[in-house]
């Protein structure tokens, strides 16, 4: 593997140095004032912890793209056409066609951050500040880093080269991959060394910790258990991957796959055994509605929002997570914008689908259904209350609308509506937050719906122009405690998976599943899509199931809405949602128009640029993009 040296000196600008000599030129041979000899940044702890904050930058701005990985799956679709995700999206990755690719997993910026972690933990094990505390904690905090970026490489590629070492220019950086097994094995240890080193540290928000190096551990473990990553199990489910001549990069070609489950469990109880945080996760029966949608919502702002009536407590779910304040000029503070309706001036970026949607359940816990009668008159009526925490729909209650949008009511208008005009002739009106909208109408959904969840719902806060606060959760509480569930189940240990997954839904105020066995995993499967929509989780776990096909690769649902007048009813201009004076029909329409997805078996896995294969002859193609 060959690295862009350029990039990667600039980065770990505290270790470089610039000598520059001469023949009895004495005044020449001085550190130039922005450099710091590479031999200093080890013997200051300021300056050593100075270059460890540096390596986090790779986190980004979490998953706050503007183009967030939601829209790569059935939980949204990106509204602007041109930006490379239908390339994923439709089927057409190639080697030479990466379409959309985040930096946050992008193979360049990973091995650049891995390279800045090795050059620190090489430096700090022989470090000669005196603040053994401190260096143990940067220690620990580096270990973690590696092992987080590893992570992002193998669940997008699966197996690539372990780099431990730090190259030196006019090295061979043609490096094979290693297996997927030695590569589990490797960010497995790094976790176990982080969490080690940082046992007992004082941890600032933002910054690894020894249940946040636990946590990275439980998902590696979760993940190697999954069908995806069994060779056997998913040789027998994909004829690409069964006739791959290198499937010991996808995954294990054998061992016991019930002493990973095992292992994974244990993992993922070792989180929940800190007793250090996590959101409402020993309720006994269901909240109310309403508090189960304000519990959401709250952990959602992950304690960031300025608006009183959340609870600031819901950010203690998180155990890693990338913080903003008022005085960063990032674009992540910008998520209101980015997704906002544009009825406010707003982008509409990541909308939800109607495929999601769809899943959420009643609020007794029965499934939705279009066919069912008394669903389809009023689908937006009785539903799981995190729909509401998630979702914008047709009616919806916002924040007040901007001076030029001529609607007191401040609802979310995605529908087409009756109306009287001043002279009281009957017209039909697009709603304010469509494609057909007065207002921006180009960045109007195209779904019939808009994201809310990550959205500060602070009314004060004009989403166009003010900038908010909320965090990214990269590793929660309850996406530990989903871990331990799913191990649970594959175990067999059916009573001790639904004494936790009945506490989410508790929070959530929904009932108490009553299930075993296959439809237990069909539940927990259900559960955890809700719960974690928009967090960058269902890409892989729809992948690592290997439900991709019947998930990601479905047509997508978008929702049709017309207000018409009851027989004797009328409304004037401005219009607002009202039952008692409309007849409202809601019609799912398939939508291929925009995006007409698929899915090709090749997608489990991400290809390797072109490029890189070039550069380094050693690396093996993913299976799929040989052709």
């Amino acid at each position: 593997m060959k690295f862009k040296y350029q990039n990667i000196i600039a980065l770990a600008f505290l270790a470089s140095t610039v000598s520059l000599t001469s023949c009895d030129t004495e005044f020449l041979n001085v550190t130039p004032p922005m450099e710091i000899p590479a031999e200093n940044v080890w013997k200051d702890g300021a300056l050593a912890e100075g270059f460890v904050t540096g390596i986090y930058a790779g986190l980004q701005q979490g998953g706050f793209s503007e183009q967030m990985l939601a829209s790569l799956t059935d939980e949204a679709v990106f509204t602007h056409t041109g930006r490379n995700i239908n390339t994923i999206n439709e089927g057409s990755l190639s080697p030479s066609n990466l379409g959309w690719v985040d930096d946050t997993y992008n193979w360049g910026p990973m091995y650049t951050r891995i390279r800045a972690a090795n050059m620190a933990i090489a430096n700090l094990q022989t470090a000669s500040f005196g603040d053994e505390a401190m260096k143990a904690r940067l220690l620990g905090e580096a270990y973690f880093l590696r092992a987080y970026y590893y992570q992002q490489l193998v669940r997008y590629y699966g197996a690539v080269p372990l780099i431990k070492k730090v190259y030196a220019l006019n090295e061979d950086y043609s490096v094979p991959r290693n297996t997927y097994e030695e590569c589990v094995n490797s960010i497995v240890s790094d976790c176990d060394s982080a969490a080690t080193l940082l046992d007992g540290k004082t941890i600032l928000k933002g910054r690894a910790g020894k249940t946040a190096a636990l946590a990275l551990k439980s998902r590696v473990l979760v993940y190697a258990a999954s069908d995806l990553h069994d060779v056997p199990t998913a040789k027998a489910k994909s004829s690409l991957i069964a006739g791959y001549s290198n499937p010991e990069f996808v995954g294990y070609l054998s061992g016991d796959r019930t002493a990973r489950w095992r292992a994974a469990q244990l993992a993922a109880k070792a989180v929940l055994d800190q007793g250090t945080g996590g959101y409402k996760l020993n309720l006994t029966a269901p909240v109310t509605p309403e508090a189960g949608k304000i519990n959401y919502i709250s952990m959602a702002m992950g304690g960031g929002s300025a608006d009183k009536s959340l609870d600031a407590a819901g950010g203690e779910d998180i155990i890693f997570g990338r913080y903003f304040t008022p005085s960063m000029n990032e674009g992540a503070r910008q998520v209101g914008l980015n997704n906002g309706p544009n009825g406010y001036h707003n982008w509409a970026g990541n909308t939800p689908i109607g495929n999601l949607v769809d899943d959420y359940e009643m609020m007794d816990g029965t499934k939705f259904s279009w066919t069912n009668p008394s669903h389809k008159v009023i689908p937006y009526t009785n539903r799981d209350p995190r729909f509401y925490a998630t979702v914008m729909y047709d009616g919806a209650n916002w924040k007040p609308r901007p001076s030029d949008a001529k609607d007191p009511a401040n609802q979310i208008q995605t529908g087409a509506y009756d109306l009287l005009d001043d002279k009281g002739t009957l017209i039909n009106r697009k709603g304010l937050d469509t494609r057909q909208s007065s207002i921006e109408d180009w960045n109007g959904s195209r779904t019939g719906y808009y994201m809310r969840k990550f959205i500060d719902p602070n009314p004060a806060l004009y989403d166009n122009t003010d900038r908010q606060n909320i965090p990214w959760p990269f590793l929660r509480y309850t996406e530990a405690a989903f871990n331990y569930i799913e191990a649970s189940i594959e175990l067999g240990q059916d009573a001790e998976a639904l004494l936790w997954l009945n506490r989410i839904r508790f929070r959530a105020g929904m009932p108490a599943i009553k299930a075993s066995g296959a439809a237990l995993r069909t539940a927990y499967r259900q559960e955890r899509r809700i719960e974690m929509a928009y967090e960058e989780q269902r890409y892989h776990d729809a992948r690592r199931w290997m439900i991709a096909a019947e998930t990601l690769g479905r047509p997508m649902m978008y929702i049709n809405v017309i207000g018409k007048f009851k027989p004797g009813k009328s409304m004037k201009e401005p219009y607002r949602h009202d039952p008692t004076v409309y007849d409202y029909t809601y019609t799912p329409v398939e939508e291929k128009s925009h995006e007409n997805r698929r899915w090709l078996d090749k997608m489990y896995f991400r290809p390797f640029s072109r490029d890189e294969v070039n550069r380094n002859d050693k690396l093996v193609q993913n299976p799929g993009y040989d052709k």
